[in-house]
């Protein structure tokens, strides 16, 4: 009996797909330098922009000045491209831009959003990083989401090319480190500062999104917020650091309209949140694609021991791990927006820890976007969180701040080789994309 391959071979050859070049048949493992079709897999940088005041508001933490942008930014932006990256977390300084309401400063902003089109980088744009103008003060200010829903439209308008925000950068480390901690801005040390906080931020991100959402009504909103977690190892666990353990996600239920459990509740209603405002809150998300955005750094993993003394555990559980609990409370698609470790020599092998525990996460379903090393320039002084300026250089770059590349450049560029095109979920290249209006997804 003839074998169907007979036929086949005297027919059609070997019976190879012409596209294959393409993908084709046998498919494409990923391989090469990211695209930047809206379906690759979004790999990333970020610039530090942090901006708090600290000396109960004498002094101003710009990194972007510290870290020398400013004057570079043409510099750093050709990094980006040269590392062969497409997308870039990106914070224009919201405090020193809004001089008064209605009346904005746009010279720089101008000038570095116009050389990330020229260089065909697309911008995540970070709107408020840490810090406000200060005439608006702090983070106590009620008025807050008004003044910043109105820059947010001004942004929005003025570069209708970004379709990408995070509106308010790490909602719950700002008001923790402002009005908690005692460490910027306001420098409270309360329950009740933090709440106000906490509040006031969660707003100003909703009505900010919705202002952007406006003028571009398919914006993808990635809420970058900070992956914590607390292991108290002590045989009968403490109440207090049980809510701590909650209130991590406390800033993410605003956004997301997500109940939280019944003893956060308690505790925003007993340190000033109103029931009204609660509901408002609770009325709905806001508009645009949402994507979770989920920072981790070894030092957001506590180990509390016996005695009541903190020290960073450094990934017991790991991203993976802690994200996996994000994602089952709100069903959204991740990405990880920042990780780093301050010493150079290990910073390769963290990247590559941060990578396997993505692969992880989407081997078990989970829709990961993306991947940020944060940050593409060295830091300053944030082992002490910016609370005192030290100018101690934070080695965690993929450059530093001569611009000269650091060992984890090269293994982001390896990384970058080996699976820059992968597609954004599998087979994700298949999927239409639209300019159409977001619409809130129904799980059936």
């Amino acid at each position: 009996m003839k074998s169907f391959l007979t036929e086949i071979k005297k027919n059609f050859g070997t019976g190879s797909y012409e596209g294959d070049q393409f993908g084709g048949a046998r498919g494409h493992n990923g391989n090469g330098l990211p695209t930047g079709l809206p379906n690759n897999f979004m790999f990333a940088t970020g610039i530090e922009c942090s901006y708090p005041t600290i000396d109960h508001g004498k002094t101003r933490r710009d990194l972007l000045a510290e870290c020398d942008h400013y004057n570079r930014y043409k510099e750093d932006l050709g990094l980006v491209k040269e590392m062969g990256l497409k997308v870039l977390r990106y914070g224009l300084p919201y405090y020193n831009i809004q001089k008064a309401p209605g009346k904005y400063d746009w010279e720089f902003a101008d000038l570095a959003m116009a050389e990330m089109q020229r260089l065909g980088i697309t911008p995540i744009l970070d709107l408020m990083h840490f810090g406000v103008p200060d005439w608006v003060g702090n983070f106590q200010n009620p008025e807050l989401p008004v003044y910043f829903a109105e820059y947010c439209e001004e942004v929005a308008k003025r570069y209708p090319w970004v379709r990408y925000y995070t509106p308010v950068n790490e909602i719950y480390v700002t008001a923790k480190s402002s009005a908690k901690d005692g460490l910027w801005n306001e420098q409270l040390k309360s329950d009740k500062g933090f709440v106000t906080a906490l509040k006031h931020t969660a707003a100003a991100s909703i009505m900010g999104t919705q202002k952007i959402a406006k003028h571009r009504p398919d914006c993808v909103i990635v809420q970058s917020e900070s992956a914590e977690f607390t292991h108290e190892l002590r045989a009968d666990h403490t109440p207090t650091v049980q809510l701590e353990n909650l209130l991590r996600f406390t800033s993410l239920d605003l956004l997301y309209a997500h109940h939280p459990e019944g003893e956060v509740v308690n505790y925003l209603y007993d340190n000033g949140m109103t029931r009204q405002e609660y509901d408002w809150f609770m009325a709905g998300e806001p508009p645009g694609y949402q994507v979770m955005g989920n920072d981790y750094y070894g030092r957001n993993e506590k180990l509390m021991l016996p005695n009541g003394e903190i020290c960073t555990s450094m990934d017991v559980l790991g991203w993976a791990a802690i994200t996996h609990d994000y994602y089952q409370r709100y069903k959204k698609p991740v990405m990880h927006t920042e990780t780093n470790v301050f010493d150079a020599n290990e910073a390769p092998t963290w990247l590559w820890k941060q990578w396997t525990n993505i692969l992880r996460l989407r081997k078990e379903g989970v829709p990961v976007l993306g991947f940020t090393w944060y940050s593409l320039i060295d830091q300053i002084d944030w082992e002490t969180g910016l609370a005192e300026k030290k100018g101690t250089v934070n080695a965690c770059g993929l450059f530093d701040l001569d611009r000269k590349p650091r060992l984890v450049a090269e293994a982001y560029k390896m990384l970058l080789q080996e699976y820059g095109q992968i597609t954004i979920v599998p087979h994700g290249e298949l999927f239409e994309v639209t300019t159409r209006p977001a619409t809130l997804k129904v799980e059936v």
